[in-house]
């Protein structure tokens, strides 16, 4: 399935990726989940690479993306003018509040990230459930979007974001089997 444009194909999108995501988390072994996450000798060069070191990680970087979502979403539709990246974090440099939400999270179980993860993508598909198809994928719709169309937040917060993830840890699986 390719990027989602439509309201239907966007939910789709997001509960499948999410249930492979789980079904993915699922079938990591004792040792996988143990074993912290090293990808020091290949050729990934993201910051995200170095910055994750387990699984919690993961889960709660998606976990703190639904919440800009879910603040934004909400702060706009009051009719506060929010940005989706707070300040002083902006496109540049959201790698920077990437690791104030990875520090933050440091005294999180992996099981409270598996629960906050969880509610949170409920609460992000409950909210994309109250957009029509127009108000989610057509342009101009909410003048707080900018050149963008709502939905594509959704979908990179979601459905995208979930493709991240497992890419990840497909590569930590690669790199435990190697070992």
């Amino acid at each position: 399935m390719g990027r989602p444009r439509t309201k239907a194909d966007l939910l789709i999108a997001a509960t499948v990726n999410f249930e492979k995501l789980n079904e993915m988390i699922a079938g990591l072994t004792e040792a996988e989940l143990e074993t912290p996450f090293d990808f020091s000798d290949s050729a990934k060069k993201e910051a995200h690479w170095k910055r994750d070191k387990n699984l919690r990680d993961v889960l709660v970087h998606l976990y703190e993306w639904h919440q800009l979502l879910l603040t934004w979403v909400t702060a706009n539709q009051r009719g506060d003018n929010w940005p989706f990246i707070p300040k002083p974090y902006n496109w540049k440099t959201y790698g920077e509040m990437n690791v104030v939400f990875w520090k933050k999270h440091q005294d999180t179980t992996l099981e409270e990230a598996k629960d906050l993860l969880r509610k949170s993508h409920a609460e992000v598909v409950e909210l994309a459930e109250t957009f029509s198809n127009e108000e989610l994928f057509s342009k101009d719709v909410f003048s707080w979007v900018g050149g963008s169309v709502l939905g594509s937040y959704f979908v990179s917060s979601t459905s995208s974001h979930y493709d991240w993830a497992m890419k990840k840890l497909k590569a930590h699986k690669k790199n435990c089997a190697g070992k």
